[in-house]
């Protein structure tokens, strides 16, 4: 083969590999942007739903978070699974088909008008041991799709069009469920709800299933025993993060659970209150993240985490100030953009202090921690 036919092929094979690329980031936009729908009209009213069953503020309370303790047990069987699949696209794109389904059993008891407490707990479990157990595995995977030269600028885009969806999805459920509520049928306005959050993680699942995943795939260490997370814990740069991050959500999980029943409840606010209190977080977050994007590129993740952190401490202090509508609403503004800064430096310091091939096996411990940590701070909010 002569020099010039060689050069030739190469830069067609360059080419494919391009494409590939590029086809595999449209398709992992689109499946945060379907995702993240799910969420704003699923998820959060979650905690709604059970106000609406008429089980109480606290139930409402924990019913965001306590379920992630067992889904946060559930979860540990990701990195075997991975192994045992051979492959961490199957696993993540098998979570999310089978979470969009745990919203078919929520969309029944909507239409049945009832549902037990443990019942609640025992569907949101599995709700959140599905994405719990897909997040580790995507982690991996996704590092290997998003060259390290983009990474910063796709990730800070595909969380602003992840936050539209989530605006969209929550302005969409407060709407039904205002509609509904007005005609005395409130219940009903969920069985919509749920189903198109079910259709909309359906459709995230399709696009993670369209994107490539290169070979070799390093799957890594599939053990987890408390030997391993000590030794984690114990390592330098990714242990001190990780020790980081599970203090800092012990503490603001005191609080976190409790601001939509305060809203709904205490404040006497509607669900176009509630929707538009929520959205103005999401709101903040999407004109603030391509800022954030470049900030966090010139400055570095470390000083963009450190910051952020600070912006979110007096948050909840701020929500005694006043009542008032229009300063509620200034402030959840203000936390939209601490925590958009929080998120995305959060998520780029797995990518730059987690080995690779320790990612999946070193997330899903941490993501049990996590749980713990969430669960033992909401257990103390509630108490």
């Amino acid at each position: 083969m002569s020099a010039e036919a060689a050069r030739s092929r190469a830069q067609e094979g360059e080419g494919v590999r391009s494409e590939r690329v590029r086809a595999d980031l449209r398709a992992m936009l689109a499946d945060g942007f379907s995702f993240s729908l799910m969420v704003g009209i699923g998820e959060s009213y979650i905690a709604p739903f059970a106000l609406a069953l008429g089980l109480g503020d606290v139930t409402a309370g924990l019913v965001a978070t306590a379920p992630m303790l067992a889904g946060g047990v559930l979860q540990l069987v990701t990195p075997a699974a991975v192994g045992w699949l051979g492959s961490h696209r199957r696993w993540v794109v098998l979570c999310a088909a089978l979470q969009a389904a745990s919203f078919v059993p929520l969309a029944a008891a909507a239409l049945a008008g009832t549902m037990s407490p443990w019942m609640l707990f025992a569907t949101a479990s599995l709700y959140w041991g599905l994405g719990l157990a897909a997040s580790p595995a995507w982690n991996t995977w996704a590092g290997t799709i998003v060259p390290p030269i983009a990474r910063v600028r796709f990730f800070a885009r595909r969380s602003r069009w992840s936050q539209v969806a989530l605006l969209l999805g929550l302005v969409l459920g407060g709407a039904i469920l205002q509609v509904t509520h007005a005609g005395d049928v409130a219940l009903a306005g969920y069985v919509v709800a749920f189903g198109i959050a079910f259709a909309a993680r359906a459709v995230s699942a399709w696009f993670l299933s369209r994107q490539s995943e290169p070979t070799p795939v390093p799957i890594g260490d599939t053990r987890i025993s408390p030997r391993a997370i000590r030794h984690h814990l114990r390592t330098g740069g990714h242990g001190r993060l990780l020790a980081y991050l599970l203090a800092f959500q012990a503490s603001v999980y005191l609080a976190a659970p409790f601001f939509t029943p305060y809203m709904l409840g205490p404040l006497g606010y509607d669900y176009v209150g509630f929707t538009a209190l929520t959205g103005a977080a999401f709101l903040s977050r999407i004109f603030a993240l391509p800022l954030l994007g470049r900030v966090t590129k010139r400055v570095g993740t470390r000083r963009v985490l450190r910051a952020a952190s600070i912006w979110i401490v007096p948050l909840p202090v701020a929500w005694l100030v006043s009542d008032s509508f229009a300063w509620l609403f200034a402030v959840q503004l203000w936390s939209g953009v601490a925590w958009a800064a929080f998120e995305l430096a959060s998520l780029l310091s797995f990518f730059e202090h987690i080995p690779q091939h320790q990612r999946t096996s070193i997330l899903s411990a941490y993501n049990l921690a996590n749980a713990v940590a969430i669960a033992v701070g909401s257990a103390l909010g509630g108490w």
